[in-house]
């Protein structure tokens, strides 16, 4: 009997813990619109001009549906305009804006560069460790940390100003930030793996407020409409007011039905709806009004991945994320269904982007980068380089980040036409430097000195200043 009891218990920890949890449909869920829930308004960045191109925190967006519509459509194949190695892994994007480029290494090292060149304008050390993008705004810089020093167990948030590095605040946490992030309207927002959600005001880094949410907060919180969604570890999602971090909503996606899940990754909001994976192997879809659960669908591995969400022409509106079961998946926005997946075999622990209609992501496992077309998941890209979160753009050039590198990706085109410019320079500063030399005598002077010294020199002040 003890035995038939003790078995019968094995059997019960097993399908409430140890089995996965599967797929969920709710469909009276409300999804709105076929455009996304817009956000608060931004400043429209000029198109086509990558001096006066924004992309300014994790996620381009504050809603963070991670997708960008060039102004031109950017065409390949692509040849590499220049590279940097970073002084240690590299597993989130960089920023862009007023043509610098600002990338944070896991070593709190942040270097900013000029978008063109690649060269290194300043560099700043700034802790031990981290693991996040840093965010832009109004002439400064916001960076979290996950340790000020080597084993202090303390995050650290810094402020420096955009043009030479210096810094202008800083805070120490009581627990460490891998927490991007987010600037809006006078006020920068992170989380911490102490649970805690700081709401601290952009220009002095004073505390506004902060929210519990019970388990570590990993992501970058989200902004749509006035609300910050974020996920925690322990399985719950929140929504909280930014205006005074008052609770909205806060739910266990899973229903603590099953085995539950951590949220790592950043949510996504469209639609009115909230998307985000989780360490249960699912990626889910909840109502960004209540938080019940519209649809989640099961890949029986970790999902790391942050969602990237579009309205594809012809498809309507899809979600797109990676698993580390080695599929990179394509669902309907609205009902969960798959439209299309690709396999590519290796884990898939970093975040999708969509640039114009093809949507990047990073194999971590075979270290490569993919480009799919978002209607079909045709292949569009393929690059021998790639760890985490695969690129950015500044509607000219892809920059991909590596496991410890930075490249700069412009297409063929441009780079014929920048070869065939330099080349056209070099021709005539030749024929310049060949017509200075030749004649030394003018033809019209058959005087000995001092007429034809003294011409000689008057003819090339001539040619090289056009002065007389």
């Amino acid at each position: 009997m003890i035995v038939a009891l003790g078995a019968a218990g094995v059997a019960v920890a097993y399908f409430t813990v140890l089995k996965e949890p599967g797929d969920i449909s709710n469909p009276d869920v409300p999804f709105i619109g076929a455009e996304p829930t817009p956000g608060p308004k931004e400043k429209a960045a000029k198109p086509g001009k990558p001096s006066n191109f924004r992309w300014p925190n994790y996620g381009y967006t504050k809603d963070h549906r991670r997708a960008f519509e060039p102004a031109k459509e950017i065409r390949g194949p692509f040849r590499t305009k220049w590279k940097h190695k970073a002084s240690a892994l590299t597993e989130f994007p960089p920023a862009i804006a007023q043509n610098r480029i600002l990338q944070l290494s896991d070593d709190a090292r942040l270097v900013s560069r000029d978008l063109d060149t690649g060269k290194r304008r300043w560099k700043r050390d700034l802790g031990s460790l981290s693991a996040s993008t840093p965010a832009i705004e109004d002439g400064r810089v916001y960076v979290t940390l996950l340790e000020s020093s080597k084993g202090s167990g303390r995050g650290r948030i810094v402020c420096l100003r955009f043009g030479d590095g210096k810094i202008l605040w800083s805070k120490t946490l009581s627990s460490r930030s891998e927490s991007s992030p987010l600037v809006d309207n006078g006020r920068v927002y992170f989380g911490s793996e102490g649970g805690t959600v700081y709401a601290l005001d952009a220009r002095s880094g004073k505390q506004d407020w902060t929210y519990g949410a019970g388990g570590a907060v990993k992501g970058s919180p989200t902004l749509s409409d006035g609300v910050l969604f974020f996920g925690a570890y322990g399985g719950s999602v929140h929504a909280v007011r930014a205006r005074d971090g008052a609770r909205i909503w806060s739910k266990r996606a899973a229903g603590g039905v099953l085995r539950g899940g951590n949220f790592y990754a950043t949510a996504a909001v469209a639609y009115g709806r909230v998307y985000i994976g989780a360490t249960d192997g699912r990626a889910y879809s909840l109502s960004a009004k209540d938080g019940r659960v519209a649809w989640a669908h099961q890949t029986g591995r970790y999902v790391y991945s942050s969602a990237a969400v579009k309205n594809v022409p012809g498809r309507g509106p899809m979600v797109f994320f990676g698993s580390y079961d080695g599929t990179f998946y394509a669902l309907d926005a609205k009902s969960g269904k798959v439209r299309w997946t690709h396999r590519s075999g290796g884990k898939i622990s970093g975040s999708p982007t969509i640039v114009g209609d093809v949507v990047y992501y990073a194999d971590l496992g075979r270290a490569i980068t993919i480009g799919l077309k978002t209607g079909s998941g045709k292949l569009a890209f393929r690059y021998d380089i790639g760890a985490y979160d695969p690129i950015i753009s500044d509607g000219v050039n892809l920059f991909l980040t590596g496991n410890r590198s930075l490249t700069a990706l412009e297409p063929r085109r441009l780079y014929d036409k920048r070869q065939k410019a330099k080349q056209a320079k070099v021709r005539k500063k030749k024929a310049v430097a060949r017509s200075l030399v030749s004649p030394a005598w003018p033809e019209q002077c058959r005087q000995l000195a001092p007429c034809g010294p003294l011409v000689a020199v008057r003819e090339r002040r001539i040619r090289t200043t056009g002065r007389g």
